[in-house]
């Protein structure tokens, strides 16, 4: 709970790829105090990365969006990270990436990397029958990741490799492709996609992200 005072008004919480949380609030000084957000990332920062992150305001502001500063920080840091914001009836989840287009990328962060999948996909990754994932409008970066599976008894990760990422058009998908991916033709996947995707057209560029893992899983 907020004390109640103006130095503090804002409350934020965060977790990360094992279901830990994180939680702090604003330390207002006329210096610049940090936003609340900011005081978890310092407490989370032996975590990993993050994978939501939402703040509230007090005096029933509820749910509130991150500074433009908060949203660079996460972005630098945190790139894969899911922020809670106000919506239409009810708070939305989005990218951190969604809240600041054409941000500036600094070359220095060298953050945790976050690939997420549906948990049905574990087994088929864990055995190396899956070797490759298709996404739209979810960059990957070549390196290091977490690949995450979001079961109903919590988060399950495995240790990983990106080690690849072509982007090609949806309709120039093939069947090779398809069969890293877990088996499929092309056509399976295809359709899988526009299933997924509902904006999906056949000329909308994806990306063909080949992976290995590196370490066995972990319930947490």
């Amino acid at each position: 709970l907020l004390p109640g005072d103006s130095n503090h008004t804002v409350a934020a919480a965060s977790m990360d790829t094992a279901g830990r949380i994180y939680a702090g609030v604003n330390v207002f000084h006329f210096t610049g105090g940090p936003c609340a957000e900011l005081v978890v990332l310092g407490q989370a920062a032996a975590a990993g990365p993050l994978v939501t992150m939402v703040a509230v305001g007090d005096r029933g502001r509820g749910v509130i969006a991150p500074c433009g500063r908060c949203r660079q920080v996460l972005l630098d840091q945190h790139p894969d990270c899911l922020v809670i914001v106000p919506g239409d009836g009810e708070p939305d989840l989005v990218p951190v990436r969604k809240l600041l287009p054409h941000a500036y990328n600094s070359p220095e962060a060298a953050p945790e990397r976050v690939v997420r999948f549906n948990p049905r996909y574990y087994d088929a990754v864990l055995d190396g029958s899956k070797t490759a994932t298709t996404r739209f409008d979810d960059p990957c970066a070549v390196g290091p990741a977490w690949l995450l599976f979001e079961f109903d008894e919590g988060y399950k990760r495995l240790r990983g490799v990106i080690e690849s990422v072509e982007s090609k058009r949806l309709d120039q998908l093939t069947d090779e492709d398809a069969e890293q991916e877990g088996g499929m033709v092309a056509a399976d996947l295809q359709n899988g996609l526009r299933g997924h995707y509902p904006a999906i057209q056949p000329e909308s560029p994806v990306d063909f992200v080949r992976f290995r893992v590196e370490q066995t899983s972990t319930w947490t």
